[in-house]
């Protein structure tokens, strides 16, 4: 396929116009990132979203990969000297690898298998004899007697004969057609079947996949995950099954097309043999590859989801915040930050079991309080967090009656990834003299803070939001997972002046380089003064500005737009806007009403083309103009706050509480109830009106605040089950 070949396809495939997608591709190319294309190229684009942009991406990077993979195979079987015309046409008009490599796969080079040694005994061309079914008359063993050969192991026609069948049994193993009727078989009536390994004497987390039968085209992404970790583990026996006898009638139908040949009968040996022992473990192997896809393209799917809720959650600013990493033996480490995140002081407190120095404990918490005036109690989810919980809930109550005027309030937040990001070369960068544990509690509290900023210096992969996040393929997962973290980042933006390098990294057009030169820049010449004063930072170019700058903000530059997500380069026409309507740039936060009556019956068509814009840009201008500084986390709900604890005990059927939503997976959502178990609302129960939900998505997100029923308790197995109130 030519190049406009392929945008033509992929046009078609994704419903887009050819020149939207020859334009991006052309931007792609030239080394523009999505976010950039997303908001600062609309009018060349046609108004295409990330998602699109990204689907483009993939797309043209698939059919790149396709027809890098046709050129080898023409090339391998050009220099074996067995490309027809015919083959090349079909090669040139294949679409999808697996077509590909089934029409490559009678040329590829093969090991000693039986056909082969078959060949080297010189049966090939009674092969060739049963394969092209055309004698209806004679003895097949008359045929075969000439090739009795007793060095080769030939002694009479029989053995001639039936080892000339397996050359023809790889012939079928290798016909597209074939293999294209025992897949659709396959996806049609495929069972999938699991069993208990007989060896495994204990209780598992598999016990519901002990006795497992499912169709194959019914499978659930969740339930090929679990059969392959408990395979992969030995807990499980997994097969597929089919009907033997029908699935051999058909293909006996594609491969037969003579009835009588004197060979049928051999042919149809030829069939079974080809399908027991060659086609049906391909393509089972095949089979459970390809569910293996689906299911890592649809977890990786969840675990993006789950993943850019976490990383919106809003900010609590203005918040003097105390972490408490929870632990047993080795004690709670504590770390006190400022409001603008910066470590104050830290301690170990050891009010959990074995010690239970409850009264210690509390006098340095205390202390830490007033001596810093703290706000807000963030405590890991992990080991020893609901002890930790009661015990904090016991000191606020405490404080309350002594001082009822007080705010102090705590929260559960989630721990996952602190100790990846402790042991990390960011986090000794960032804390020389702390040791690892104290690192990672410090990072508890940051997130209360600015979770986006905290949460990009951890690998994606281990902030747990995710189903079977470390069994799917970690390179489609860490691609899908850097475009979610690129695109939260900036769409949030970020300060120039206070951001971290990691932060930085992922800025549109910034490499890790660049982001280490800002750093080092701020560091010897201090704050910058405007958006213009990183082209002094050693490899930020003209391109790589014009990529960066508009997700940079410096909230005191000496230009005002330097706070918005207006673009430099749209600068020039945003004064021309405001001098349309008399609005005063350099005081835009006192003219909103002005700007309220001025663009609330704009005409945009006419307005942008007397500034020399489009429609997209002239909207980005407004919207910033009236929300200078703007944080998108701003409008979404923030984090639940508490002052007291519930024990399992205090639950009972029927009891309404508030829950935050801590992870979405496919048969439901897990929600923090503030007991010391997550309680599971099941997809069943997420509708109030009782209709069918079929995405857990569509219903509820990561950080949610929710009104939940209990809905049945097993204290014995610590499971709570809820509903949607």
């Amino acid at each position: 396929m030519t190049n406009q070949q392929i945008i033509n396809q992929i046009a078609e495939t994704i419903g887009l116009r050819a020149k939207q997608i020859e334009k991006v591709a052309e931007f792609l190319d030239e080394g523009a990132t999505i976010p950039f294309l997303a908001r600062y190229r609309q009018e060349a684009t046609g108004g295409l979203d990330e998602e699109q942009l990204r689907s483009v991406r993939d797309l043209l990077e698939f059919h790149r990969t396709l027809e890098a993979r046709k050129k080898t195979i023409l090339k391998a079987i050009k220099e074996q000297e067995k490309l027809t015309p015919e083959l090349e046409e079909k090669i040139i008009a294949c679409s999808d690898l697996k077509t590909l490599e089934d029409l490559y796969l009678p040329y590829k080079k093969k090991k000693k298998t039986r056909g082969v040694k078959a060949k080297e005994k010189g049966l090939e061309p009674l092969a060739k004899l049963i394969w092209e079914q055309k004698v209806e008359k004679g003895n097949p063993l008359d045929y075969a007697r000439e090739y009795v050969d007793e060095e080769n192991e030939l002694p009479d026609a029989d053995t001639a004969l039936t080892t000339s069948l397996d050359i023809v049994a790889e012939w079928i193993n290798e016909s597209v057609d074939v293999r294209d009727t025992l897949r659709a078989i396959i996806r049609k009536h495929g069972v999938i079947t699991s069993e208990k390994n007989p060896a495994v004497k204990e209780r598992t987390n598999f016990e519901d996949y002990y006795e497992f039968r499912n169709r194959v085209q019914y499978i659930k992404p969740h339930q090929t995950l679990a059969l392959n970790r408990g395979e992969r583990e030995n807990m499980l026996f997994v097969n597929l099954e089919l009907n033997t006898d029908r699935t051999l009638e058909n293909l006996d139908d594609v491969v037969i097309t003579n009835d009588l040949s004197i060979f049928t009968p051999w042919l149809q040996d030829a069939v079974e043999d080809a399908y027991k022992r060659l086609l049906f473990p391909s393509l089972e192997r095949e089979l459970r590859n390809e569910l293996t896809e689906k299911a890592d393209e649809h977890a990786i799917e969840t675990f993006a989801t789950n993943l850019k809720n976490l990383l919106m959650q809003p900010p609590l600013k203005d918040q003097v915040v105390m972490g408490i990493d929870p632990a047993y033996r080795t004690g709670c480490k504590v770390a006190v930050i400022d409001r603008n995140g910066t470590y104050l002081e830290g301690d170990t407190i050891y009010p959990t079991p074995p010690q239970k120095k409850i009264e210690e404990s509390a006098v340095v918490v205390n202390r830490f309080i007033d001596k810093h005036n703290v706000t807000l109690i963030a405590i890991g989810n992990g080991t020893g967090s609901r002890e930790t919980e009661a015990f904090i809930a016991d000191v606020i109550q405490k404080r309350k009656e002594e001082k009822p005027g007080e705010t102090l309030n705590y929260l559960i937040i989630s721990e996952a990834g602190a100790s990846v990001y402790s042991a990390s070369a960011i986090a000794r960068e960032e804390f020389p003299d702390l040791d690892a544990a104290q690192r990672g509690n410090i990072s508890i509290a940051r997130r209360v803070q600015d979770p986006l900023a905290e949460l990009v210096k951890i690998d994606p992969k281990s902030i747990g939001v995710g189903l079977y996040q470390h069994d799917i393929n970690q390179t489609a997962l860490s691609k899908k997972l850097d475009d979610v973290v690129e695109s939260c980042v900036n769409d949030v933006g970020v300060n120039l002046n206070t951001a971290s390098s990691e932060l930085l990294t992922h800025i549109s057009g910034l490499s890790r380089n660049v982001a280490r030169n800002i750093i080092e820049y701020r560091e010897k010449k201090g704050r910058f003064k405007s958006r213009e004063e990183i082209k002094e930072i050693s490899g930020v170019g003209d391109f790589r500005f014009q990529q960066a700058a508009g997700f940079l903000r410096i909230p005191d530059s000496v230009h005002p737009l330097d706070n918005t997500a207006i673009h430099p380069e749209s600068y020039e026409a945003a004064e021309k806007l405001c001098n349309l309507f008399g609005i005063d740039v350099e005081n835009l936060a006192s003219e909103q009403k002005k700007m309220e009556s001025a663009f609330s019956e704009l005409n945009k068509k006419e307005v942008a083309e007397q500034i020399g814009i489009g429609v997209p840009t002239l909207e980005l201008i407004i919207e910033n103009l009236r929300k200078p500084g703007r944080d998108p986390r701003e409008s979404l709900p923030k984090p639940q706050l508490r002052q007291d604890i519930l024990k399992m005990e205090d639950l009972s059927p029927g009891m309404k509480l508030e829950g935050t939503v801590r992870n979405v997976v496919d048969f439901g959502a897990f929600v923090d109830i503030g007991v010391k178990q997550d309680g599971l609302l099941h997809i069943s129960n997420m509708s109030k009106s009782g209709k069918r939900v079929e995405n857990p998505h569509d219903e509820v997100s990561v950080g949610d605040i929710i009104k939940v029923e209990i809905n049945n308790i097993d204290t014995q197995r610590g499971r709570i089950g809820l509903k949607v109130v």
